[in-house]
């Protein structure tokens, strides 16, 4: 294995991991930018407005794509597990 293989399977890692928290950030960041224009539009300044909405949506959004992100990391997994098994691409 050289050192393309191994920057090869490092980009591979990087775009998994954003591939598999994308739609979760996504929400949260929706979530967000709508609390904060509810709050801009009504001026109340509570902080756990802020939190709260936040954390449900993330653990619905995280639950919703669970297999979205298995099948992401699962795909990874077996094409680094077959990398190792072969001894190098």
């Amino acid at each position: 294995m050289n050192e393309a293989d191994v920057f090869t399977m490092l980009r591979d890692t990087i775009l998994a991991v954003l591939i598999a928290s994308g739609p979760v950030l996504a929400l949260a960041l929706i979530v967000g930018l709508v609390i904060a224009f509810f709050q801009a539009l009504t001026q109340i300044q509570e902080m756990t407005l802020t939190f709260v909405p936040k954390i449900v949506a993330i653990f619905l959004g995280i639950v919703a794509s669970l297999p979205f992100i298995y099948a992401t990391l699962t795909g990874l997994s077996d094409r680094v597990f077959d990398l190792i098994g072969r001894g190098g691409p």
